[in-house]
């Protein structure tokens, strides 16, 4: 086999084979939803109860919900979920989710829609 030759078959070699290495550490991203909740004065509200849940779009008997889910906010008015697990390699779209936040008597609502991979914001006023 003449110089050449071997020279272009490792450099094939080569490329196919750090293409299959890299291919193959590709970390997903999280997948994440932000909701702060503020007051009429545009505060941040922090202890408030903060539910973020799915609802089917067409009516269904005997149907779950994928997502519902409560925390509550922090100091800052803030809550954080994290979605990485519930989402697949491949999938197209995630969640649209409704968002319900009570503190007291204050309530607000408001939707998120959550791409999949990444940090999702949206904000709620209470009052």
């Amino acid at each position: 086999m003449t110089t050449t030759k071997a020279i272009k078959l490792f450099s094939i070699l080569l490329l196919t084979s750090s293409t299959v290495i890299f291919s193959s550490c590709k970390k997903d991203e999280e997948t994440i939803a932000t909701v702060l909740i503020l007051d009429v004065d545009g505060k941040p509200v922090p202890g408030a109860e903060v539910r973020l849940f799915g609802v089917p779009s067409e009516p269904c008997n005997g149907c779950t919900v994928r997502f519902d889910t409560t925390q509550t906010s922090n100091g800052t008015g803030k809550v954080t979920f994290d979605f990485s697990d519930f989402y697949k390699s491949g999938q197209a779209g995630f969640a649209v989710l409704n968002i319900e936040a009570v503190k007291g008597s204050l309530f607000g609502s408001g939707i998120i829609k959550i791409e999949e991979q990444e940090t999702n914001e949206e904000s709620v006023i209470i009052e």
